[in-house]
């Protein structure tokens, strides 16, 4: 098991990125999907839970079998997907990850949101007790992001918001940034598979972060779009997104496909 805590923060209020999240993961997941691969939403209805009040559940499929390095290709099913299940109360949200080929490996998310620039060391406490864990800020602006998912557009170096007037983010900008606000992000990533298991978490964790990077880029890179939308007006969109990103990905699926258990054995074992 290998857990670590991320910290983004964003030239937001906690209150803008409610409706921000919401638009970037719709958008994204659109763009995302082609080919018979991306998100297909399962399911996203409102859920009441006792601890934690009024929310909205989220199941989705994410087909990812060419994102996959070689080496997994390998030894995975052509039709390939990670169930994503979210609970969103904001701002509290927890998300979990598994994958009924590989029932040893998950990946746990829970997110809290406040409006500071990443200082709050304790948001986690409850939940950590005596656990370590490694804390790793993410600099939406600054730090360095896979070339197939850079556009100059959502460059935030150059970025400055028509509506809302906030940017050019300059080296430094968490400290003078105001508004600002920070999604704190426990993950933990778990591959239970002798050989494999410490190579396997640590790239997923490169994934991750490089998803959180990409998300919260765009949430502020499409300020813009969104900045004027009411939690009605996103969850319509999100609503007719869905519906379009679900006829990409599912009129593509090919058909399912059972591996042979002994020739993952041995590719397993190389």
């Amino acid at each position: 098991m290998l857990l670590k805590e991320y910290r983004i923060c964003m030239p937001l209020t906690v209150e803008e990125y409610r409706i921000g999240q919401l638009y970037m993961i719709s958008k994204h997941s659109h763009e995302q999907s082609d080919r018979g691969e991306g998100v297909e939403v399962v399911q996203n209805e409102p859920f009441d839970d006792p601890a934690h009040g009024q929310g909205q559940f989220t199941e989705k499929r994410v087909y990812l079998n060419s994102k996959l390095p070689t080496w997994a290709q390998a030894v995975v099913p052509k039709i390939f997907y990670v169930t994503e299940k979210a609970w969103n109360y904001y701002p509290y949200t927890k998300t979990e990850y598994t994958c009924s080929f590989l029932p040893k490996f998950s990946i746990h998310i829970e997110t809290k949101y406040e409006d500071n620039k990443g200082s709050n060391d304790n948001i986690f406490d409850n939940e950590l007790k005596e656990q370590e864990r490694e804390v790793c800020f993410v600099d939406i602006a600054y730090d360095e992001i896979p070339e197939r998912y850079y556009k100059e557009s959502e460059d935030l170096r150059y970025f400055k918001s028509d509506k809302t007037s906030r940017g050019i983010l300059q080296e430094g900008w968490r400290d003078t940034q105001d508004p600002i606000m920070c999604s704190y992000k426990l993950v933990t990533v778990k591959f239970e598979v002798w050989g494999l298991q410490t190579r396997v978490e640590q790239f997923v964790h490169k994934v991750v972060r490089d998803v959180l990077l990409l998300g919260h880029r765009q949430a502020f890179a499409w300020v813009d779009e969104w900045i004027d939308m009411t939690l009605d007006d996103v969850r319509d969109y999100e609503t007719q997104m869905y519906e379009k990103t679900n006829i990409k990905v599912c009129n593509e699926q090919p058909q399912p496909s059972t591996p042979n258990p002994s020739s993952l054995d041995d590719k397993a074992s190389t």
